[in-house]
């Protein structure tokens, strides 16, 4: 019997399913209309989908309890976590712990830092997840 290839690309060997792609606009747009209340939300998803992708990470309920209690170390944390998922795919990190440097203290160059963070964050995280099958 013959075995056919899928046609998407699958998952690296030993990984979990991949996470969702989430759209940078669509994400903002609800930061702002939830009063920031998203941004927590977002961490929760995020930090859970790749934990369940890689085995590896802080998972989604201690990302949603560092948020809520020390939101500050989210961005360092997240971008790291997202850059280690290149990493161990083989691949050139896009972001790294270094990129929370746009949200804090990027924060105080007129509110800008925060959204060039997110914007490479979760464009790193959507390209990832683009290469290992997800559509979206």
């Amino acid at each position: 019997m013959t075995e056919y290839a899928p046609s998407y690309a699958a998952p690296v060997p030993g990984h979990g399913q991949p996470g969702k792609i989430r759209s940078t606009g669509i994400c903002i747009l609800l930061t702002v209309v939830t009063l920031g209340i998203y941004p927590i939300v977002w961490y929760y998803q995020v930090h859970d989908e790749m934990k369940r992708h890689t085995g590896q990470g802080v998972g989604g309920g201690i990302a949603l309890i560092l948020a809520f209690f020390v939101g500050i170390v989210m961005p360092y944390l997240t971008s790291s976590e997202v850059g280690g998922l290149y990493e161990r795919a083989g691949r050139e990190k896009r972001v790294s712990g270094a990129t929370g440097l746009w949200y804090f203290p990027g924060i105080f160059l007129f509110f800008i830092g925060p959204i060039v963070w997110f914007v490479k964050t979760n464009g790193a995280l959507n390209e990832y997840w683009r290469s290992v099958g997800v559509q979206g």
